[in-house]
């Protein structure tokens, strides 16, 4: 019996925004007509302003000063990329437009919309809401959990494919993490044609490191006491022969 995909226990949009944010090491700055890419160049304060180091006589920290006050002239979008390699690895982007004012030597953006395109589609997140947000508390660990739980642990992963629907299985080549947070994980399921996602909900959110472990064992045992799926036995099958 696999877990019921009815409840799907997700981040809220500006938490998953925020945490997109504090993943990113890099973005890509639109200002006064021009693009420019910038990595390692932006840090995040406590209510999600992001400050940009930038060249200070280079032409966006020249639109930044010459720009009207509280007039949007900036657009600023990061992209969340999975860590374990799967199809279309970007699983997110976030896109922050609003306007710059120099702080501390650095270019600090107000930002007036922030949009969070997701393969289910696009959310208009709240400033406030936004602001007021906490990243994930294991977006800086998510990486390492991952590329550990597919590289040394593939027969786990497989395990958990038996929590997952026979529909959703049905075709499967692959399976792969492809992210987790204090809610739960998300499997991404390939088949020859297309892809699927998959959410396995923890039964209540992992708000440190020793709670994600304790909810992982949790669904693991639970797939240990399911049946192996009809799709992936038929998987197996084809393979061998």
């Amino acid at each position: 019996m696999g877990v019921p995909q009815s409840w799907t226990a997700t981040p809220a949009a500006a938490e998953r925004a925020r945490s997109v944010l504090a993943a990113a090491w890099s973005c890509a700055v639109t200002a006064d007509g021009a693009r420019a890419e910038f990595v390692g160049a932006h840090t995040v304060t406590d209510d999600g302003r992001v400050l940009l180091t930038v060249e200070q006589d280079g032409a966006l920290h020249a639109a930044a000063l010459c720009a009207p006050r509280g007039e949007p002239h900036a657009v600023l979008e990061f992209a969340d990329v999975a860590p374990v390699p799967v199809r279309h690895r970007v699983r997110a982007r976030l896109r922050l437009a609003g306007w710059f004012t120099p702080e501390d030597g650095r270019l600090a953006l107000h930002p007036t919309r922030i949009v969070l395109e997701e393969p289910s589609g696009a959310v208009v997140v709240d400033p406030e809401e936004f602001a007021g947000a906490a990243p994930d508390p294991h977006v800086g660990a998510e990486a390492h959990l991952l590329t550990h739980l597919a590289d040394a642990h593939p027969d786990a992963v497989e395990r958990l494919t038996r929590l997952v629907g026979p529909d959703s299985l049905h075709g499967a080549v692959r399976v792969r993490p492809l992210a987790v947070d204090r809610h739960g994980l998300t499997l991404r399921i390939e088949r020859v044609r297309g892809h699927g996602d998959v959410r396995l909900p923890f039964h209540r959110p992992a708000d440190d490191t020793g709670q994600l472990t304790e909810r992982m064992h949790v669904l693991l045992n639970q797939a240990s006491a399911a049946s192996c799926p009809r799709a992936l036995q038929r998987q197996r099958t084809d393979r061998d022969g």
